[in-house]
């Protein structure tokens, strides 16, 4: 019986610890993400331009703070997300280096973004399926309820 005792306050510790390491994580990540945004929008004001590739590295960080908005209320991370962030890298990408690139290499890019694209109307096909609706971290421990996995 005391070793039952022993081993529940063990798991209990370990599940405050990781619990605690990911509020911390998420915390430094997210404001990585208002850091680096806000300073990469400065260099636009003091340019006085805002060009294309600009423009979707801002909503990179839009997406990136999604992710960590979603991740800490649900303990979920949201792969659609990453693969947007992906799409919107690699199109910043090709705005950025499209004259340096190579026939070749615009075509992998532009088919990497293809499959992505792909790859999202999958997990949507799926998630409509077969998914059950989301449920906040709050509201699962306010009625006592177990989030599905």
């Amino acid at each position: 019986m005391a070793r039952q005792d022993i081993t529940d306050k063990v798991d209990q510790l370990g599940t405050a610890l990781v619990k605690l390491f990911q509020f911390v994580a998420l915390f430094v990540i997210g404001g990585t993400i208002v850091w680096s945004a806000g300073h990469d929008y400065l260099r636009m004001i003091q340019a006085g331009r805002a060009g294309l590739d600009d423009i979707l590295l801002l909503f990179i960080y839009l997406e990136l703070g999604t992710i960590v908005g979603i991740y800490f209320k649900t303990d979920r991370l949201p792969v659609l997300f990453l693969l947007y962030v992906a799409i919107t890298a690699l199109t910043r990408f090709l705005a950025i280096d499209i004259k340096d690139l190579s026939i070749e290499n615009m075509l992998a890019v532009t088919g990497s973004i293809f499959v992505l694209t792909l790859a999202v109307l999958v997990l949507q096909i799926a998630t409509s399926k077969f998914s059950t609706p989301p449920q906040s971290k709050s509201s699962a421990i306010d009625t006592g309820q177990h989030q599905p996995e």
